[in-house]
């Protein structure tokens, strides 16, 4: 299963919990809560209705990944430079250190499995980038120069797998 593929797994997943929520459960909380009584102090009912409110936010969130998902063009991305799906060794020239990443889409980065989004400051410096080439990426805490050391793009992943 490609990243991509995996990524759009995950957000199938996501929604269809939602989704259960939003029509299943929420309403059956809701419906609960009215049977309460008065609801302008009923906290049962508020938090079902804010919680309402965060699952459709998320929801409207995943839909518009999903759209953006979709519109990536695995025949069109570089074979040479960062992108996407990238697996990229970086040297900090400052600190003599080598930090491996992965370049994910922002919804599902996971810094302890060395992803970093694409939409980072780091995933934007890189973006583009060639083996043994240097770049200068602005961070809140100033300027860092790493050169790329390794990477493996996700059409040569492709084309391994």
């Amino acid at each position: 299963m490609s990243m991509l593929d995996e990524i759009r797994h995950k957000i199938d997943e996501e929604m269809g919990r939602l989704d259960h929520e939003l029509t299943r459960e929420l309403p059956e909380r809701i419906r609960k809560a009215v049977e309460l009584g008065d609801l302008r102090e009923n906290s049962e009912y508020k938090s079902a209705l804010e919680r309402q409110q965060f699952v459709q936010a998320r929801m409207s969130h995943l839909s518009q990944r999903q759209s953006e998902l979709s519109q990536i063009d695995l025949e069109n991305l570089p074979p040479d430079r960062v992108g996407f799906g990238s697996k990229v060794s970086v040297e900090d020239l400052e600190l003599k250190e080598v930090f491996d990443f992965t370049i994910v889409a922002g919804d599902f980065l996971d810094l302890d499995a060395g992803q970093i989004s694409f939409a980072s400051p780091i995933g934007q410096g890189l973006l583009g980038a060639r083996r043994d080439e240097e770049v200068t990426v602005s961070l809140p805490r100033g300027e860092r120069r790493y050169r790329v050391v390794k990477l493996l793009t996700l059409p040569e992943q492709l084309e391994g797998g």
